[in-house]
């Protein structure tokens, strides 16, 4: 395959979240579907990467580690797809150490509520959903699932899980400002995912989106997702417009679940309406090493 027909997914889940394939099942799928990399993007969770990234390996493929950041930005919750850190930086750590206590906080008090509801659910029953990792709330949706409730997963959310945190006041999530600048000091980039969704700039004109994303991008945003399989001709054609006016990094996926949202398919996104072009891979790969020289500047300034 010559390089320029390779293609790549940089927006996907795994069990460890939302998705349904385990981390190294999605190195098998992406060989299978003919990708030559992806990036692993768990909702606020790296547990998966590295048996991502081994299989990735042993399928002779391309991986980019990665995760979906929750933050808060403007009063307004935001996904931000975070590629090519490294998840042992001391600054990094602190923030994952706190991010995944809020996620695994008052998860008996979270079961209770769904019980109320009427679901059969308990502690004991959801344990196994956790795969040996701390239960928290993407274990809960995953035994959620097993129920088959509905035919997707977002209801569970919309549902049971969601009200739940709101009642709990559980829906405290890291700041944009805070965020961005620890992901540069890992030597890892961020891109902001479907700015379209209500979980992005949803409702807002063009110019009030234009005017949100530029002052992300001061603060230190690299870029946005070019494609997404779910954006309008009008959105593609925004997200065009911003990555050349702004020089932002393109990035692009299919955000891909498996089961948990049947209609998307790995690397080729609706209706193979995806086609992520191997360059952003490689994009993604010197937006780090450009990260990691200006941190190792910083440094030396500071020594000195």
């Amino acid at each position: 395959m010559k390089q320029s027909e390779k293609r790549i997914d940089l927006h996907v889940h795994s069990l460890v979240s939302d998705g349904s394939y385990t981390p190294a099942g999605l190195a098998k799928l992406a060989r299978e579907r003919g990708l030559s990399g992806f990036a692993l993007t768990d909702h606020d969770n790296i547990a998966g990467d590295a048996e991502a990234a081994a299989a990735a390996q042993q399928e002779g493929l391309d991986f980019i580690p990665g995760m979906e950041l929750t933050v808060e930005f403007e009063n307004r919750k935001l996904h931000i797809v975070c590629l090519g850190f490294d998840a042992a930086q001391p600054d990094f750590q602190s923030l994952y150490r706190r991010m995944r206590a809020t996620k695994e906080a008052k998860i008996a008090e979270i079961i209770q509520y769904i019980a109320q509801k009427g679901i059969d659910i308990s502690l004991e029953k959801v344990q196994p959903f956790a795969y040996g990792r701390p239960i928290d709330r993407y274990a809960i949706m995953r035994y959620l699932v097993s129920l088959h409730l509905y035919d997707h997963a977002q209801p569970l959310w919309d549902n049971y899980l969601d009200p739940a945190v709101r009642l709990l006041d559980l829906e405290v999530n890291i700041t944009a400002e805070e965020a961005l600048p620890i992901i540069h000091k890992a030597s890892g980039v961020t891109s902001l995912a479907h700015f379209h969704k209500n979980i992005g700039f949803k409702g807002l004109s063009r110019l009030e989106q234009e005017a949100a994303i530029l002052r992300l991008h001061q603060l230190g945003l690299d870029g946005m997702e070019r494609w997404y399989p779910n954006y309008t001709a009008e959105d593609t054609a925004f997200a065009g417009y911003m990555i050349e006016k702004y020089e932002l990094l393109p990035t692009g996926g299919t955000d891909f679940h498996g089961s948990n949202r049947p209609e998307i398919e790995l690397g080729t996104g609706l209706h193979d309406n995806i086609a992520i072009p191997y360059a952003y891979l490689e994009g993604v790969r010197a937006a780090c090493k450009k990260n990691f020289e200006l941190e190792k500047e910083k440094k030396a300034g500071r020594a000195n």
